[in-house]
Formats: C-alpha cells, structure tokens, sequence
C-alpha cells in the first residue's frame, strides 16, 4: 500500500466538506460526503483509490475495503470485488471516514463495539 495518496486526492479530501453522521453519533461517529454535492471527477477518483490502495476488513459480518490515511481511515459500502453485490466506482454515491482508532476493528480489540440491535 503506498504511503500517502496523490496531491489532487490529499487536497479533496483536506477541503471538502465532511458531514457528520447524526443518525450513527451514538453508535458509529463517523462522516461522509456524498458524490452529487461534490467535485465528481474526484469523488470517484477517490473511491477507485480507496478499492485499488485499501485493505479487505470487516464491520460485522460484511466484507469492506477500506483505505487509511493521514490517521483516518476511508471506506465506502461496497463488498470487495467478486462479491455478488458489488458495483462499479461510477456507481458510488457516498465515501465515509473516521479516525483510525474509530474503525470496527479498532473499537473489537478495545471491546468497545456497541450492540449490533443498536445499529
């Protein structure tokens, strides 16, 4: 995985404006931006990053790639490639990111996970 993303990328997403998730602030803090209020070229550049550089994780029982970068870590949700519900990068509509230390895995190793009814 490389270390960082290309300059374009690292600008898009230092500027763009992040909306914080208010239905997930008690269970999944997170934000997200999504692809009709932003620049489309590098929304989409940003979501073929995200598949091509990502690791394959899991929240839950579901498979995601996700990307970490410059302490957060980016995903949007898509099964890896290959799964029946997968779709192209042009089809996406929404990236979502959140600290490092915010992610499923990070929060499973703390055991810090809420229940998953809560969800």
């Amino acid at each position: 995985m490389p270390a960082g993303i290309p300059q374009e990328l690292d600008r898009f997403t230092e500027t763009v404006d992040w909306v914080f998730a208010v239905t997930y602030a008690k269970t999944w803090p997170h934000h997200y931006i999504v692809k009709d209020l932003v620049d489309e070229k590098l929304f989409i550049e940003l979501v073929r990053h995200i598949r091509r550089y990502g690791y394959e994780g899991r929240f839950y029982n579901t498979s995601i790639t996700y990307f970490e970068y410059g302490g957060n870590v980016y995903w949007t949700m898509v099964p890896p490639e290959g799964d029946s519900k997968w779709y192209p990068p042009e089809e996406e509509t929404i990236i979502n990111r959140c600290p490092k230390d915010a992610t499923y895995d990070a929060r499973l190793r703390a055991r810090t996970l809420p229940w998953k009814e809560s969800i």
